[in-house]
């Protein structure tokens, strides 16, 4: 396309680049490093004609061919529609575990821009920065082509305290499509997700920051100890509660055994139930509780109810019942935020079935913190 985005304006905060530049000399050298992505679906890819366009893809290939003497290992742990409350409950699973050395992390049009998602965000930031691996972090900054949307102002907030790299696709490729100089529809179907020409010119903002980096990688800089929370703090060690890792009181649920084969093969390993009146209980410790079921493009689906420590006035309602188009979703309905600390216990129900019922209901994790 040979359209300028202004690239070198995508750098929105240096940052502490300690872990970088370390990372670079020892990818010069030859050891062998892990990169990971982690967010959601501009992360994993969507839209883009086939994975190796994807702009993380892009950028794993930018690592490549900068340092050829390097064995780089390719991690995508991007899940479309989930935001940073989902990212740092799995992030041990789908990323740490794989123990990277760089880890990008990407939820700005997945969050929204509240002071609880920045408190999400930060729990994720702080997981992945305390990791005993110590892995570098970039934070990346997509936006809604159409409006200027994004969660970026609260993430970029979190970036500064941490003083972590960012990119932002703000002053770079949105500027342009605001400005008319690049027509939106030839870089996303939808003002959101990038096509493959749009998912190169992410890419481009990022390794042109990555460029810059590179430029200064022998100038010495003093590591940054990670400092005190931003925020209330209460998602760093946030977790997922599945068949695999709890044993709840099954009344008409059935937990599902099928094999998980691959990192957005998302609807597995929790338990699912067809008949009014199944009942499922847990009972957790913590001050935060969400509720994470299928919500299905398939109609008509199951309805149930959750209801935190009896207090039945206050149950949540989960309708299984999705009205978009694009998929079935990953929901999340959060029960309690900043309660007081102790034992609680999560009932969930069905309270609503159909003769028809294309679809089961799908419980698939219970996430605690």
């Amino acid at each position: 396309m040979g359209y300028d985005v202004h690239a070198q304006k995508g750098f929105v905060n240096r940052g502490n680049l300690y872990r970088m530049k370390e990372l670079m000399r020892r990818a010069r050298q030859g050891d062998r490093i892990t990169l990971a992505f982690l967010g959601g679906s501009i992360t994993q890819g969507s839209v883009s004609s086939q994975y190796t366009n994807c702009y993380a893809y892009l950028v794993y290939d930018w690592f490549v061919r900068r340092f050829p003497k390097t064995a780089f290992t390719y991690v995508n742990g991007g899940v479309g529609g989930t935001t940073s409350q989902f990212g740092v409950s799995r992030v041990e699973e789908d990323v740490l575990a794989f123990k990277p050395d760089f880890v990008a992390i990407e939820f700005s049009v997945n969050d929204d821009n509240t002071d609880f998602f920045q408190e999400t965000y930060e729990g994720l930031v702080r997981k992945v920065y305390g990791n005993a691996f110590a892995p570098t972090i970039l934070l990346i900054h997509n936006i809604f082509y159409d409006s200027g949307i994004s969660a970026e102002e609260k993430h970029r907030e979190v970036g500064a305290h941490y003083r972590l790299p960012s990119v932002s696709m703000k002053p770079t490729i949105y500027e342009q499509v605001a400005s008319g100089v690049i027509p939106n529809r030839e870089i996303t179907p939808d003002d959101l997700h990038p096509n493959s020409d749009g998912h190169a010119l992410v890419a481009e903002v990022i390794t042109n920051c990555l460029d810059q980096i590179y430029q200064q990688m022998d100038e010495e800089e003093e590591p940054f100890p990670m400092p005190a929370p931003l925020t209330a703090n209460a998602y760093e060690e946030a977790k997922r509660l599945q068949n695999h890792n709890c044993v709840p009181v099954c009344e008409g649920f059935t937990a599902d055994d099928t094999l998980k084969k691959y990192v957005n093969d998302m609807f597995r390993d929790g338990w699912t139930a067809e008949e009014r009146g199944a009942k499922i209980t847990f009972e957790v410790e913590g001050t935060e509780i969400a509720v994470q079921y299928r919500k299905s493009v398939k109609h008509p689906a199951p309805v149930a109810v959750a209801v935190l420590d009896g207090d039945e006035e206050h149950g949540i309602t989960l309708d299984a019942n999705f009205e978009e188009d694009w998929g079935d979703s990953l929901h999340i309905d959060t029960l309690a935020h900043h309660m007081a600390k102790g034992r609680h216990k999560i009932e969930i129900r069905l309270t609503q079935t159909h003769e028809n019922d294309a679809v089961p209901f799908y419980l698939v994790s219970v996430i605690t913190a």
